[in-house]
């Protein structure tokens, strides 16, 4: 018998856009050409500014009127190119619907979200409110929010990053469209929602038989649920192919760059052996005394309208000693973020103790404080929202030397800031920019000259990659390294990416619920994981690699139906 062909969803053929800018037009996207079957995922993969994006929202006509569209994209038997505002709002939903990468933005927070997901069945079904009802609750089970009967009515704030996120999908899938475009679905979340997530996805394609373009710069989510991956560069499609050969045999040297600047577990072990060696060498192991100590801390948040306290933090024990990086990892409101803050003094503690560069927090005043910060340097997961818009980039990474007297204004304080951009291998003209002038990984490292400034003893970095595309992550992790082995400061590295702890960490601690499960060296906590918790913190991480993400993901599920 001969198995009849897949039917294309989309056929792009020959798809150009671009941009008309006041410094001329950009070409966006050069000449691509792709198709998706019913019931297959696509991966399109590349770093920032490659195209991905805008080729995506080129199916659903979202671009904004400076694009200029050529080429075709038949969807449906349809070419989207060229098509009305009123044409493209039916197709948008019925035929194709968009999971955008942050679902805080694109949830109403005005509305409940059930009103979101029955506002498209009434516009294009014609349901009647009971029936919309009806069909939105059992879309919300569907994607595993629970209560859904209840939870209907709860407005987006109402739920956590995970649940938005399938919110997002519910509303993708009510119409039952036959493509779902996916853009960066997982960015923000961590390891154990983001596995939830692709499960999502999986059941989509499988049980429903819904085509999916997925666009992601984390490769193990394209290993662990892509069947076919494009990879895109400047523009252009530069390779294309079933996801195990992709992975096996990359042909393209941007393709093979890419791969090669993936994190993997396991690589840290000997970096962290070197950094203790050469701490030991410099006499700075169980001689100085530690800049943390965390015994017994808790953090504890005011419940509002007569609840209860809400316990963040429970009982925590830890140290960092000078030149250290201790990772902590976890799911969200495990608690890493609360502790650093803590020890920058942002949030007061309520039990236990914790001595910071040699202060006792507990009770610890402002004034008496303010003085400690400047050996502690920040560096934040956004640096887009860290940085004040206002001020250019020489402003920002002058602004701890002027707040703590080491500079009048940021002419005086310029020499060191240029110093500081040359130490983070930002040109010095960059100085002169304002923060949207720069890319995302541009203003991630002009925040870590920004955390130098004062020669800190303590680092605290909050999520600083997860944002990142993979080369750029590369290159900003490799920065940081060199710049902790340079200048020889502590940190405190926070992150749900294990492999990237795993590679700058020296050690490693896991925190559940507030509580610390697991502490030990990278080759201890996740070579052999000893806590059911780490151990499912691992199983759900993916990793770039087809053939061994389908083994882990069928550990995860055994892990998952033993509790």
């Amino acid at each position: 018998m001969i198995n009849a062909p897949i039917k294309k969803v989309v056929d792009i053929t020959n798809l150009e856009v671009t941009f008309a800018t006041d410094g001329g037009d950009v070409v966006a996207v050069n000449n691509v050409t792709l198709s998706v079957g019913a019931g297959e995922v696509l991966a399109i993969v590349g770093e920032s500014g490659s195209g991905k994006t805008v080729t995506a929202k080129t199916i659903l006509g979202l671009l904004p009127d400076t694009a200029v569209t050529r080429g075709a994209i038949v969807l449906n038997s349809r070419d989207i190119v060229g098509m009305t505002g009123s044409q493209l709002r039916e197709i948008r939903g019925t035929d194709v619907a968009m999971v955008f990468q942050e679902p805080s933005l694109a949830l109403n927070p005005v509305y409940t979200v059930g009103w979101q997901i029955i506002e498209g069945l009434r516009a294009h079904k014609g349901f009647d409110a009971k029936q919309a009802r009806a069909r939105a609750i059992d879309m919300l089970g569907k994607v595993g929010i629970p209560d859904a009967e209840n939870r209907i009515d709860y407005y987006p704030h109402q739920f956590s990053g995970g649940q938005k996120q399938r919110i997002v999908i519910a509303m993708a899938l009510v119409l039952d469209p036959e493509l779902i475009v996916a853009d960066e679905p997982t960015t923000a979340l961590d390891v154990t929602v983001q596995a939830e997530i692709l499960d999502l996805l999986r059941r989509c394609r499988d049980e429903f038989g819904t085509a999916i373009i997925l666009i992601t710069h984390n490769m193990g989510i394209v290993a662990d649920l892509a069947d076919r991956v494009a990879v895109m560069y400047q523009g252009d499609v530069v390779e294309e192919a079933g996801v195990e050969q992709l992975f096996s045999a990359p042909q393209h040297p941007y393709t093979q760059r890419l791969l090669a600047a993936v994190p993997r577990i396991g690589k840290g072990g000997a970096m962290a052996s070197a950094r203790t060696a050469e701490r030991v060498a410099a006499g700075t192991v169980n001689m100085a005394a530690p800049v943390v100590v965390a015994r017994d801390l808790v953090i504890e948040y005011g419940g509002r309208f007569g609840r209860n306290n809400f316990r963040a933090v429970d009982g925590v024990s830890f140290t960092i000693s000078p030149g250290e990086v201790l990772g902590l990892v976890g799911e969200s409101g495990s608690g890493k973020t609360t502790i650093g803050r803590a020890i920058g003094g942002l949030t007061k503690i309520t039990g236990g103790s914790l001595e910071v560069l040699g202060h006792e927090m507990l009770g610890i005043r402002e004034r008496t404080f303010r003085p400690v910060r400047r050996d502690i340097g920040f560096v934040f997961q956004d640096p887009a929202s860290s940085f004040n818009p206002l001020l250019t980039i020489a402003q920002c990474v002058a602004e701890p030397l002027i707040v703590h007297g080491r500079a009048r204004d940021a002419v005086e304080a310029r020499s060191r800031v240029n110093d500081l951009l040359e130490a983070v291998q930002l040109p010095r003209a960059f100085a002169d920019r304002f923060p949207h002038e720069l890319s995302g990984g541009q203003r991630q490292r002009a925040s870590l000259a920004r955390s130098l400034a004062l020669n800190p003893t303590l680092l605290i970095a909050d999520e600083p990659t997860s944002a990142l595309d993979v080369s750029v992550q590369a290159r900003v992790l490799e920065l940081f390294a060199e710049l902790q082995k340079e200048l020889g400061f502590a940190a405190l590295f926070i992150s749900h990416d294990l492999a990237v702890v795993d590679m700058l960490s020296d050690r490693i601690a896991v925190l559940y619920k507030g509580k610390l499960v697991e502490e030990g060296t990278g080759d201890e906590v996740l070579g052999a994981p000893k806590h059911p918790y780490t151990q499912r913190l691992l199983a759900s991480l993916p990793v770039p690699d087809p053939i061994e993400q389908g083994k882990r993901r069928s550990a995860l599920a055994a892990l998952k139906a033993a509790d």
